[in-house]
């Protein structure tokens, strides 16, 4: 089997530990590793598969030195922007997981299950990862828009404080701590607000029309990756007291006539979706059992009788796997036809 020179940029954070992961899991074919991370992380040791590895600068120096066929960026937008370039001017295709790519023209914009062809179309030698709450909705929104044809969708989004980074899972972790030894303030390292015990209506920076940037990203990156400029799309993404797991209200209206059990049938059928629809039964998706696992989970499929054809749907993934590493994973494995599967 072929095996490939992989760098993991970023890989001392959160998603770049869990793309490692990933990679192991999946037993990505990877001949040499090369663990990239900022000055300050540059020296310390990683574990891959039983070995550790010396974390490398990301620098110009080291980018040519090692020149790596496959990169997974998970470094912030800025650093993107600068070190993307130079690994695929070193002969790497970069897997980038910020959102300075994202609208580029000439980066495609991919979620295997959705657009696996637009990967092969990348004439910078970047392809993007799409945000994580937009890769999870277009798993289980493209196979229904090949059936009936979508006219408009609403996202409401609950997303998990890791979606935040560190400081965003530590905003919770203080705060529970803080609740349970009975104080009232604790230090806020990320958010404006209290997060534990509270639900905050922003992610990101706030925009001129009014939506914050997390909310444009969904709407634009749907746009994009369904090749359907025209879609009517809107959305809210609320950030929710939830460690793991980005939850969504979508309500969708088609087209064409669809009935809750047709849309259930197409979704049963998808690649990368699990329908877990028994609301009778107290069943359905939630984040705790989502949690660590790749697939897009669907329930609470119902019909929306203000329209003349549409639904209801709530949507669940973990958004540090499915929602980032996953992703770049199987993204990688798109372009190298290797073959990965789960342990």
């Amino acid at each position: 089997m072929k095996t490939y020179k992989v760098a993991v940029v970023g890989a001392t954070g959160m998603v770049g530990r869990k793309m490692l992961q990933v990679l192991a899991e999946r037993k990505f074919p990877v001949g040499e590793l090369y663990p990239f991370a900022s000055a300050k992380s540059a020296g310390s040791e990683i574990e891959y598969c039983g070995k550790k590895y010396t974390v490398l600068e990301t620098n110009e120096e080291n980018i040519m030195k090692v020149k790596a066929e496959i990169v997974i960026m998970s470094a912030g937008g800025a650093a993107s922007g600068k070190f993307s370039p130079l690994f695929a001017k070193a002969g790497g295709i970069v897997i980038d997981n910020s959102a300075y790519w994202r609208m580029n023209e000439q980066v495609p914009l991919v979620v295997p299950e959705v657009n696996p062809e637009d990967a092969f179309n990348h004439p910078l030698g970047i392809i993007a990862n799409p945000n994580c709450s937009t890769i999870q909705a277009m798993v289980a929104l493209k196979p229904l828009n090949d059936a009936f044809g979508i006219k408009r969708v609403i996202y409401t989004t609950f997303q998990a404080v890791s979606g935040a980074g560190v400081k965003g899972y530590a905003d919770l972790e203080n705060g529970m701590h803080a609740f349970a030894e009975g104080k009232s303030e604790y230090e806020l390292k990320k958010f404006p607000h209290p997060i534990a015990g509270n639900v905050l209506p922003e992610i990101d920076v706030l925009l001129d029309n009014g939506y914050y940037k997390e909310e444009q990203k969904m709407i634009d990156e749907t746009h994009k990756i369904l090749h359907a400029p025209d879609m009517k799309v809107t959305a809210t993404c609320v950030r929710v007291p939830v460690f793991y797991g980005h939850s969504e209200s979508v309500n969708i209206e088609f087209e064409k006539p669809a009935t809750p059990e047709q849309v259930r049938e197409v979704l049963e059928k998808a690649e990368g979706v699990f329908v877990v629809d028994d609301p009778a039964n107290h069943v359905y998706p939630t984040a705790l059992e989502c949690a660590d696992k790749d697939e897009v989970f669907v329930g609470r499929i119902r019909k929306d009788y203000t329209v003349e054809s549409g639904v209801n749907m709530w949507i669940v993934a973990d958004n540090i796997r499915k929602g980032a590493a996953t992703n770049a994973v199987q993204i990688a494995q798109l372009l190298t036809g290797a073959e990965c599967t789960r342990k």
